[in-house]
């Protein structure tokens, strides 16, 4: 019996072996993968961090690699056809504005625990990459070319947004009127029924502006406009030279920002929560609120107190809402408890009529070194960085100047147009020289020449007016634009020196992000798309390229284009995705060699097809 037993326990105990050396194989594979790549993406987050040089586009790196060695899809792609490229369905009409990170059906789905009185419903929730929806967006049926700049500041195409609600619940107050197949806008607002223009000079008028222009001789040309609307306000600020970044949120009033960006003016998706906006500190001469429904005196005052840290030394806050006049008990409670708390942030009133007050902003610190001590708010702790912008929790406390502002008791920025072009002293902040500044904005000019020669022959004047440049560094693709009609969103990756600052200091708009994930924008918003090493940076940081095509696709309108100006592997890899997402070639050259590119950069030229029904009967 001992011998029979013997003998069949070595019987089993080759293929136990073999079973177990066969897995013991699969976890060091796996996790040689796994703790591999997490290794690739920390130094890959450090490398970025420390080539300053590299980022403005014309310094190279120490090996001239794009990418990991050895793991890298465009390494791959480099190989020839090892890369199998996925199919992307077409979405669900259902899905036709879907917005990623502001799903309500993912919140809904997931359970998430946010707490409603603070707009956490309404800050960005992003799905994990399993739980995303891999697929092509479609328009709605019947989806037309939008209507070009200027004529779409006051009519759109009411197929590509057939949402009319808002033309009913507002109809008193001339916000939008549907007229046939168009919806129009009037340029009414909740506080301005009778015209955003007229609105906008008796602003001025109270500033004692020259001419009643609202620009202050070029003094004023960022502003923040929050609650927004359909953005009439910043709509009719664009004859003025004024430039406004209009934000409200995803909320009952949903689809204000897609009408917004469908009219040609500049929006973004956003609300006053629990995390700061996504703009460094003093951004805007001038923050606005129209009957914005915004409780100002929640949390000791941390909304207010984060309008505080955006604006800029001596920057003003219009605020037309019933407190502001009103004589009912809780308004009158309402306006005593935010005088208090204005004058305690050492804000004064410069100017008060009829609806509307106008607070100012102190030029130095002055002020708040002389408050009695303890006084609330508090100063801002002196490790706070005013800038960091990117999932970064609001605090109520006073974000005070830097030692520049207060040695120029003020910001110090030259006037627009000059602005552009002037080097801004917060320069310095990145040890950037006039010098450097200034041949930025040579190679960026004669980029951008190159890629409108490139894009002349496919558009007209007005084909193009909602620009996104997903990589601006200091904004001199966008200055480079600045005599043709259009706006550009200067994104800067957050991953990246945050040199968004310098693009507000040029009287240029823009927002922080992490390609890593969507945009705060509806679907079908922008004509253009500069991505400039976008695919190379989020491959590096372990991100997938899918899903950076996928959301371009949906942010772009069809008709749309993109430039992508990155290593030739890079282009390679998007070639071979063009028929999957009913994109065309339009251009491949060679970055131009006069712009010290660095040997191996393309310039690829896409245009994004229109949409028919055929295209989703056939997938």
């Amino acid at each position: 019996m001992r011998g029979r037993g013997d003998g069949g326990s070595k019987k089993h105990l080759i293929p136990t072996l073999c079973l177990m050396v066969l897995f013991v194989g699969v976890l060091v594979l796996f996790y040689g993968f796994l703790f591999g790549s997490r290794g690739q993406q920390g130094s890959a987050a450090l490398e970025y961090g420390s080539r300053f040089s590299k980022s403005f586009g014309w310094g190279a790196d120490e090996n001239g690699e794009v990418g990991r060695s050895d793991e890298s899809v465009f390494s791959q792609e480099a190989g020839g056809d090892n890369v199998i490229v996925k199919s992307f369905p077409v979405c669900d009409d259902r899905h036709s504005e879907l917005i990623p990170c502001l799903d309500r059906n993912f919140i809904y789905q997931t359970r998430l625990k946010l707490d409603l009185s603070l707009m956490e419903h309404y800050e960005r929730h992003c799905p994990q990459p399993e739980r995303r929806f891999n697929c092509l967006i479609p328009p709605p049926p019947g989806y037309k070319v939008p209507i070009k700049w200027p004529k779409s500041r006051d009519e759109v195409w009411q197929v590509n947004i057939p949402h009319t609600h808002l033309a009913h619940e507002k109809s008193d107050q001339n916000w939008m009127v549907v007229k046939g197949d168009k919806i129009v806008f009037p340029g009414g607002g909740t506080h301005f029924h009778h015209g955003a223009d007229k609105y906008i000079a008796a602003l001025a008028n109270m500033l004692n502006f020259t001419n009643n222009n609202l620009n202050n001789e070029g003094r004023i040309r960022t502003v923040f406009d929050v609650g927004c609307g359909v953005a009439s306000f910043g709509g009719y600020l664009l004859s003025s030279d004024i430039i406004a970044m209009s934000l409200a949120p995803n909320d009952v009033h949903q689809n204000q920002i897609q009408f917004a960006l469908e009219r040609g003016i500049p929006a973004y998706l956003g609300v006053l929560g629990t995390k700061r906006l996504p703009y460094p500190s003093r951004s805007f001469e001038l923050a606005h609120c129209s009957r914005c429904r915004i409780d100002w005196l929640q949390r000791d005052g941390i909304l207010l107190l984060e309008l505080d840290r955006l604006l800029r030394p001596g920057g003003y806050f219009a605020y037309s809402s019933p407190e502001a006049y009103a004589q009912d008990e809780e308004d009158l409670r309402i306006w005593k408890e935010m005088s208090t708390l204005v004058e305690r942030m050492c804000w004064k009133i410069a100017a008060k009529r009829n609806q509307t007050v106008i607070w100012v902003k102190p030029l130095t610190n002055d002020c708040y070194m002389n408050r009695e001590p303890g006084t609330r708010p508090p100063l801002c702790r002196s490790d706070d960085d005013p800038d960091a912008a990117w999932g970064v929790p609001m605090e109520a406390c006073i974000t005070p100047y830097s030692e520049q502002n207060q040695r120029d008791k003020g910001s110090g920025l030259a006037p627009w147009p000059s602005r552009l072009t002037t080097p801004p002293p917060r320069l310095a902040d990145f040890d950037i020289s006039n010098e450097l500044f200034e041949k930025d904005m040579e190679i960026w000019q004669q980029r951008v020449d190159s890629y409108w020669s490139i894009l002349s022959p496919k558009i007209q004047q007005n084909t193009l007016r909602n620009v996104m440049d997903m990589k601006a560094n200091m904004g001199s693709f966008a200055a480079a634009l600045r005599d043709k009609d259009v706006w550009v969103m200067n994104v800067v990756p957050e991953e990246g020196p945050n040199t968004l600052k310098i693009v507000f200091d040029r009287g240029l708009i823009g927002t922080v992000h992490d390609w890593c994930e969507a945009f705060s924008t509806y679907p079908r918003t922008y004509d253009l798309l500069h991505a400039w090493t976008v695919f190379s940076d989020t491959e590096k940081k372990g991100c997938s390229v899918e899903d950076l095509l996928l959301e371009m696709d949906r942010i772009l309108r069809p008709t749309g284009f993109i430039i992508i100006r990155d290593k030739r592997p890079v282009i390679e890899f998007v070639k071979k995705y063009l028929a999957v997402l009913q994109w065309e070639s339009i251009s491949l050259v060679d970055a131009e060699t006069n712009t010290d590119s660095e040997e191996g950069d393309m310039v690829f030229v896409i245009q994004k097809k229109i949409w028919n029904e055929s295209l989703k009967d056939s997938e």
